[in-house]
């Protein structure tokens, strides 16, 4: 039996349908475009902000710039941006420390995107500034007296612990820890507790020694007060004797003076971090021609 003859699809359909194909790649192809361009255009920026900062820091390399937010075409047609980041590391401060690292968040900017593009950055304006400067330990380890500690760590602690030791009630790291038993976050203020540890020669014999002491942000200089000294090992830790004590104290006694943050920005915060320090701050209804290098080439590091 044969089949009866099946009408096949109506040629104004088969049109439709490659009409609608090609119209689905050109929007495709369109698409991929703008979005190239809009990444072409932040990146552009990006690297006029880059030059600009390397320049004004007098840094080696150009720093890391991030325009925050998609699509940036929208933030550059306006000149209104809501984050852009800079990060910089490896940046010397006179002869003792080699390796700063500097944050700054810029929050709430206005740049017209024709300044941006012909490289004029310093009409830039800034709603609010966050800053920092983090100091390594093998910076710290070159300011005076520190030098005479070798292999100078550094560790968070609490207050409790620099002055009280173990009958603060926190670990011998001086942890601080809540009813349930977790770590309670480093809180940034203006002070802090720290354990600096490293070896010293004592009448021919190298001895590992752990000094707790706070540290104290008064404007840009960080002050370092040891208030007890610990010797130990990797098992255990003993009580240094006072007259040791008042001889090794001074050892760990130091002042640094971190100069200004980026953008002009006002330190009011530190924070220890394991093998470092952070100095934080943050300015508002600024420029960014506050950048200078001379703010961190002027600071000077000694100890008291």
């Amino acid at each position: 039996m044969t089949q009866p003859n099946r009408p096949g699809p109506a040629p104004g359909g088969r049109r439709r349908g490659r009409r609608t194909k090609k119209i689905v790649i050109v929007l495709v192809v369109l698409l991929g475009l703008l979005v190239g361009a809009d990444f072409a255009l932040a990146a552009a920026a990006e690297h006029t902000i880059s030059q600009k900062a390397r320049e004004q820091l007098q840094l080696s390399d150009d720093p890391a710039v991030t325009v925050r937010g998609f699509p940036f075409s929208v933030q550059a047609l306006s000149g209104d941006y809501d984050h852009i980041s800079v990060h910089a590391t490896g940046v010397p401060v006179q002869d003792t420390l080699r390796d700063v690292e500097i944050n700054a968040d810029l929050l709430n900017v206005d740049a017209p995107l024709s300044d941006l593009l012909n490289g004029d950055v310093d009409r830039i304006k800034i709603g609010t500034l966050e800053g920092q400067v983090r100091l390594k330990q093998s910076d710290i380890a070159r300011v005076d007296p520190l030098t005479k500690i070798e292999n100078l760590r550094i560790e968070p602690s609490t207050e409790e612990y620099v002055r009280h030791g173990d009958e603060a009630g926190t670990d011998s790291e001086g942890t601080k820890k809540d009813d349930s038993g977790e770590t309670e976050p480093a809180e940034d203020e203006s002070s802090a507790g720290i354990r600096l540890s490293g070896e010293v020669q004592i009448a021919g014999e190298r001895l590992e020694i752990f000094a707790f002491a706070m540290i104290r942000l008064d404007g840009s200089t960080v002050h370092i007060t040891p208030e007890r000294l610990q010797f130990g090992n990797d098992k255990e830790t003993t009580v240094v004797p006072q007259e040791v004590q008042e001889a090794l104290l001074p050892n760990f006694e130091a002042n640094i003076n971190t100069g200004s943050l980026p953008f002009t920005v006002t330190p009011t915060a530190i924070k220890v971090e394991s093998g470092a320090l952070v100095v934080k701050g943050e300015a508002k209804d600024v420029t960014f021609a506050g950048v200078s290098q001379a703010s961190y080439s002027t600071s000077g590091y000694s100890g008291r």
